[in-house]
């Protein structure tokens, strides 16, 4: 048996079962964790622990992701995934922190959703 989203060999016993499909641990809890960008109290949380020392703290990925756009002015969705080498869900992962931390935006331009800072 494989996992229905990563197609990774599953133990039976370890399935988790989500809108009919079986998946393992990682991907069930992927599936079921929503992306919230839009949420006060992480923005809230993130300029306090900014005030505290004056720094963000971002994972390698991250720092890429803001040096892109940093670099670029202001950039596609589909092309960051691309340029970082993620799909546009994962990007979506790494944008949320980033855009609680008020370093990061998004606006829909011509269809698109455009990155830029903030």
């Amino acid at each position: 048996m494989n996992c229905a989203r990563c197609h990774n060999p599953l133990n039976p016993e370890e399935a988790r079962e989500l809108t009919g499909q079986r998946l393992c641990e990682d991907c069930y809890l992927y599936a079921v964790s929503t992306v919230r960008t839009c949420d006060p109290w992480a923005v809230h949380t993130a300029r306090s622990l900014k005030d505290q020392d004056g720094k963000h703290y971002l994972t390698p990925v991250q720092q890429q992701f803001y040096d892109l756009v940093k670099a670029r002015g202001e950039v596609p969705v589909p092309e960051a995934a691309q340029a970082l080498g993620l799909t546009e869900e994962e990007l979506r992962r790494e944008f949320a922190p980033l855009r609680h931390m008020e370093l990061l935006r998004a606006g829909k331009k011509d269809q698109l959703i455009f990155i830029t800072l903030f």
